[in-house]
């Protein structure tokens, strides 16, 4: 069984998520007591979340690279990185070492291509829905149409994230809204919707939404199993 290296903490709360994942989906495999081997550098979201507001990329590129690094140095044989957001620099990291990077947005295409899904809504931080790093991938190497909400409903996708979940607070009044948000992306012709940020599962799940919903989260968890019991 190949090591599989987090980069977790952004925020620690997902990163439960991942860690339970990984342990549960190596479980449903082997059996018995098999559990991940899964090094795992969190890192302080508080840094990370002010440099990203403050948009110094460069930043937090370097901090990541070098927390990827020493997963590297401790014995990972590939690499996670734990949130949506910051594979805007998957590409500073991926230079920095030399084990693979199992990117989330790739993983999350896959399985959307095996479900026949074409046009897709999108749901994360500002920096995912309106920057290209993240649709840009998505359109361009894998030819799926990604739609996002209005900007008014984007603010309030964000500032949720931020305010709420990744603090752990889960309220009914922000998941309410959330399936409004996906509700509307459904009526505008979107036949799923990616929950493109990590923390966005502890709110909303597919039982609740008007179209389905794609775990980021389970879904790069689960390529990470089957990658490391290759």
């Amino acid at each position: 069984m190949k090591c599989i290296g987090l980069l977790g903490g952004m925020s620690w709360e997902s990163t439960v998520s991942y860690y339970q994942a990984l342990n549960r989906g190596v479980r449903a495999r082997l059996g018995g007591l098999h559990s991940a081997r899964v090094l795992i550098n969190s890192v302080d979201f508080a840094e990370i979340e002010r440099l990203q507001h403050a948009g110094d990329w460069p930043a937090t590129a370097r901090l990541l690279a070098a927390a990827a690094r020493d997963l590297q140095a401790g014995g990972a044989d590939f690499l996670l990185i734990g949130t949506n957001t910051m594979h805007k620099v998957a590409p500073e990291i991926e230079a920095a070492i030399d084990i693979p990077l199992l990117h989330i947005a790739d993983a999350t295409a896959r399985r959307l291509q095996a479900g026949g899904i074409q046009r897709v809504g999108l749901l994360g931080t500002l920096f995912t829905m309106e920057q290209d790093f993240y649709k840009g991938r998505l359109q361009d190497q894998f030819g799926l149409t990604v739609l996002v909400p209005g900007e008014a409903q984007r603010e309030r996708v964000h500032r949720i994230i931020y305010d709420e979940l990744c603090l752990g607070e889960i309220r009914a009044s922000s998941r309410v809204e959330y399936l409004a948000i996906i509700a509307e992306l459904a009526e505008a012709g979107a036949q799923a919707v990616i929950l493109g940020c990590t923390e966005i599962a502890l709110l909303v799940g597919d039982a609740e939404a008007a179209v389905p919903l794609y775990d980021t989260t389970a879904i790069h968890a689960e390529a990470a199993v089957s990658l490391a019991l290759a």
